[in-house]
């Protein structure tokens, strides 16, 4: 694919600007994604310090959950591409009905999600792990469930936000709620300060009242500081509720897009649960330090994401094009470093999670599996952000069910269970789907921005808000 070739000096002059474009674009977004995956970081490290059990029903409760909210979030990135072609498109009226649109699709998102998760709840042993596992699991979820509406009201204005290209103070944000929340699981988890020693349900506890934090300060930031009051100013109703259909005909593909990926990982952790709580505590440690370089590629794919909206919106093809391709490469650039960091620091990075000898050895090697799935995953998660730039949702949506439920769950129980290599097949076949998903996203962004007819979508997009 031509975005791998050695470029020579014309290529990158040609694509230089769009790399600072989307760095500047994307830096922001990352320490913000940052900041929410190291919540996550900080409360698998402190529970991890209690046993494998604790360790391992935050596995479970952590699969379950994103497994369902991932769905809201994802329809919610709709919103930032959404907004960047209104502004480009020098519409500021439409970014104010997006705004009150996307908190209307957070409310019903939240009122289904929170729904399906307390069947959930109420129904762990549908998912065949340890009592122990089971019982602690339970009331973990139940309280992360309490936060899901301030977590999906934050998504919905961050993404307002950044599509305005004002990503930097949902960084700050999110950095703030990371220290208040370390903070808390201190005094919870482990009884600081006179408080009871609440254990993984004080981390639950926890990142609750942080996520409250985070959407009040985020809401409150947007809605009464000066920058944003030229896109909030409602001129006049232009069929609203048809923006807020806008939002969930794109966003919902994104959304299942994501909870067919993160769908597939939570439906491994409950195989390896299967296995052993041992194999299940290293799954935990092994995900989460993965997760910390996917969120860093969900930035660049943000970025990239708003860049080609924008060009969009402007009908600019070139720009479009170019933007596309280097938001690719920058995401492959970076995930193959991390691919070297985490196949050089493995045992060093599992050292922070757990003293357990037993959980590290298997962690280490997941991560050593991990390191080779980096280049896959970063070029994956930037393609989908690309092809979302360009309302191009279906079609990937498929791509992601193929590559995750025909290839990688199959050939997880198959590689697991059926050739008996245990917790590590599993995560073979995941490396699998992810290299699938990878080769037909970014070659399919590649095929449709060639043939893309930006005069045709903004005709369409201008006929749109005209009714």
């Amino acid at each position: 694919m031509a975005y791998f070739r050695s470029p020579n000096m014309n290529s990158y002059h040609r694509f230089l600007p769009y790399f600072k474009k989307i760095l500047v674009l994307s830096y922001p977004i990352i320490i913000g994604q940052l900041g929410i995956v190291l919540m996550g970081v900080a409360d698998i490290v402190m529970i991890g310090k209690l046993d494998a059990v604790n360790l391992a029903a935050a596995s479970l409760a952590n699969s379950v959950y994103f497994f369902i909210c991932i769905l809201g979030i994802g329809t919610l990135t709709a919103v930032s591409p959404l907004v960047a072609k209104s502004k480009g498109a020098g519409h500021p009226n439409q970014c104010a009905i997006l705004f009150n649109q996307s908190i209307i699709a957070a409310v019903l998102l939240t009122a289904f999600i929170s729904l399906v998760l307390y069947v959930l709840t109420e129904n762990l042993h549908w998912f065949a792990q340890t009592e122990r596992v089971t019982l602690l699991t339970k009331s973990y979820l139940h309280v992360l469930n309490v936060g899901t509406f301030p977590m999906l009201l934050f998504m919905a204005v961050k993404q307002y936000s950044d599509g305005l290209s004002f990503t930097k103070p949902s960084a700050i944000i999110t950095f703030i709620a990371l220290v208040l929340n370390v903070f808390l699981n201190w005094v919870l988890i482990y009884g600081k300060f006179g408080m009871p020693r609440w254990e993984l349900f004080g981390a639950g506890v926890a990142t609750t009242l942080s996520r409250y934090f985070m959407a009040i300060t985020m809401y409150a930031y947007v809605r009464y500081t000066h920058f944003y009051k030229p896109y909030l100013h409602l001129k006049e109703h232009e069929h609203d509720r048809k923006y807020l259909i806008q939002i969930f005909k794109i966003g919902l593909p994104s959304g299942f897009q994501y909870f067919f990926e993160i769908g597939a990982f939570a439906f491994a952790a409950i195989m390896i649960g299967w296995i052993s709580e041992f194999a299940l505590a290293a799954h935990q440690v092994a995900i989460n330090v993965a997760s910390v370089t996917y969120m860093i590629a969900t930035g660049i794919s943000a970025g990239g994401s708003i860049a080609v909206g924008d060009a969009l919106g402007r009908k600019n093809k070139k720009d479009l094009n170019d933007a596309g391709r280097a938001a690719l490469i920058l995401g492959a650039a970076f995930m193959g470093f991390c691919a070297l960091i985490l196949a050089i620091f493995a045992p060093d990075i599992i050292a922070l999670y757990t003293n357990d000898e037993q959980v590290a050895s298997m962690a280490i090697y997941l991560l050593y599996i991990a390191a080779f799935f980096q280049l896959s995953d970063g070029i994956q998660c930037v393609g989908l952000g690309v092809l979302r730039g360009i309302g191009d949702t279906k079609i990937p949506t498929i791509i992601t069910i193929v590559a995750y439920w025909v290839i990688g769950i199959p050939f997880g129980y198959y590689f697991g269970f059926t050739l008996n290599w245990s917790l590590y097949g599993v995560w073979f076949a995941l490396l699998l789907g992810l290299t699938l998903s990878a080769i037909l996203l970014s070659t399919r962004f590649l095929k449709e921005s060639r043939e893309l007819d930006v005069s045709y979508h903004s005709a369409l997009n201008d006929q749109f808000h005209a009714h």
